[in-house]
């Protein structure tokens, strides 16, 4: 369920062939076991709707087909098990395909996303309004919606991304004082890595601190795990989520006298996907840090030689340096499971 008080969804979306089953479900199952939500797959023939029927059912979450243009692959995919649509209705062919799309879905119960972006409203808004902006791309969702509501259907999910962080942010807002529905949050074309988790932090972060926002997607140019892992960072950030690990290191500073920029990295890496509901820190210096981690169940500070092992502030023994990420892990590990049973 989203919407109506449940907790936001992360999304992310298969950048496999969904033709090619196994890799597609390979793909699902990593995504799930990062903490994914829901996932969305590229449904541009008839290959890949047929391929929806084994994909649906053998996927541990629920599938979104996604659908451009043509109604009758989004007639099929409903048809196949997709657990919701993503079309823009504007697109589609006219009322009567509409119509034939939205008749399938709430026959199944199954909700259609309006997908708009700033590279997609209508020419005429864009010259009416002199450009892109907040109100044009809301009225274009809004007459999008109307399509559909015109036809007795209203389970509708909208998103209405921009590339843009401080557009997509406008654009939410203005969306969200209009309408009741769910709405899907995200920036779109992002970029790389570390660009694309800068620009998704600063307008999702943005938005969810004002309430609006029911699911989310880091869209990224690389792995969709990375979209996951983003995607649960920030709901974490702003407190919307809990459990899993949650790591905090220091940025260093002259006092620091081990390579903390490269253990923090390999530990990181080591226990990000760990299921285990703990605050793990990596600090740089024996005088601080265990005072400024004092919150973490279980914490790591560097000195000459050796590190210092803390839970809540209080040191438990020393850990030579040589061995000290393994050593550390192991204990991350024993704790949760500790903690699991």
């Amino acid at each position: 369920m989203i919407g109506g008080g449940n907790r936001v969804a992360v999304q992310s979306m298969n950048n496999t062939r969904t033709s090619d089953v196994k890799a597609t479900l390979e793909q699902i199952r990593r995504l799930y076991d990062a903490g994914c939500d829901i996932t969305r797959v590229a449904v541009p023939d008839m290959e890949a709707c047929e391929a929806l029927k084994q994909i649906c059912k053998e996927s541990p979450i629920p599938v979104v087909a996604d659908i451009h243009f043509d109604h009758r692959l989004a007639v099929a995919a409903a048809r196949n098990g997709a657990a919701k649509i993503r079309i823009n209705p504007g697109n589609i062919g006219g009322p009567e395909r509409v119509r034939e799309v939205a008749s399938v879905c709430k026959e199944r119960g199954i909700p259609i996303r309006v997908g708009v972006n700033s590279g997609s409203i209508d020419r005429e808004l864009v010259r009416q309004y002199g450009g892109v902006c907040a109100e044009n791309m809301t009225l274009s969702a809004l007459n999008a919606v109307k399509l559909l509501e015109d036809v007795d259907f209203d389970d509708i999910v909208i998103s209405i991304k921009s590339s843009s962080p401080r557009l997509t942010i406008e654009t939410y807002r203005t969306l969200a004082s209009q309408c009741d529905h769910p709405l899907h949050v995200g920036v779109t074309e992002a970029g790389t890595v570390r660009e694309g988790i800068i620009k998704s932090a600063v307008g999702i972060g943005a938005l969810l601190s004002e309430g609006i926002g029911d699911t989310i997607r880091v869209s990224l140019t690389g792995d969709p795990l990375e979209e996951v892992r983003a995607g649960i960072s920030i709901l974490k950030a702003l407190d919307l989520r809990s459990g899993g690990i949650t790591f905090v290191s220091c940025p260093t500073c002259g006092r620091t006298e081990v390579p903390l920029i490269e253990l923090a990295s390999k530990i990181e890496e080591q226990i990000c996907d760990l299921p285990y509901d703990l605050k793990i820190a990596v600090m740089g210096c024996v005088v601080n840090g265990p005072g400024e981690a004092r919150e973490a169940d279980l914490g790591l500070a560097g000195g000459k030689n050796e590190f210092l092992l803390f839970s809540k502030g209080e040191v438990i023994r020393k850990i030579p340096a040589d061995n000290a990420v393994a050593e550390f892990v192991q204990e991350i590990i024993r704790i949760g499971e500790q903690q699991s049973r």
